[in-house]
């Protein structure tokens, strides 16, 4: 079963991606945070996605891509960051940390899953 981190700090988002990943048949672990994240990132069961937000306090979703991309352990997990920007603005966004993907929300199930499907399958 594919695994799938989704860092959020609405409760609300966690919840919902969670519903619509698990119906999709993926296996959802969730963090408050970028920095609660990394004992899952980093931990024995590797994610095979990351789903991150960009507004974030502490640690800011696209300065955690960049993180992410740096460390040996973890550059090749594809991250998707998600946000309720504009898909211009996020798409730059994306782009400039070096994401692999980005979605605005709400996260709507056809969408999530359809973007979702190009990384892991």
């Amino acid at each position: 079963m594919r695994r799938i981190v989704v860092i959020d700090d609405c409760r609300l988002t966690l919840a919902i991606a969670r519903d619509i990943l698990e119906q999709g048949g993926y296996e959802v672990f969730t963090a408050e945070s970028g920095i609660d994240a990394n004992n899952i990132i980093y931990g024995a069961a590797r994610p095979d996605l990351i789903l991150l937000d960009v507004e974030m306090p502490m640690l800011r979703g696209d300065r955690k891509v960049q993180l992410l991309k740096k460390s040996e352990r973890s550059r090749d997990i594809p991250v998707v960051l998600i946000s309720n920007r504009p898909a211009a603005e996020l798409a730059a966004i994306a782009r400039a940390c070096g994401a692999d993907g980005y979605l605005v929300k709400p996260l709507r199930k056809d969408s999530l899953l359809e973007h979702l499907s190009r990384f892991v399958p």
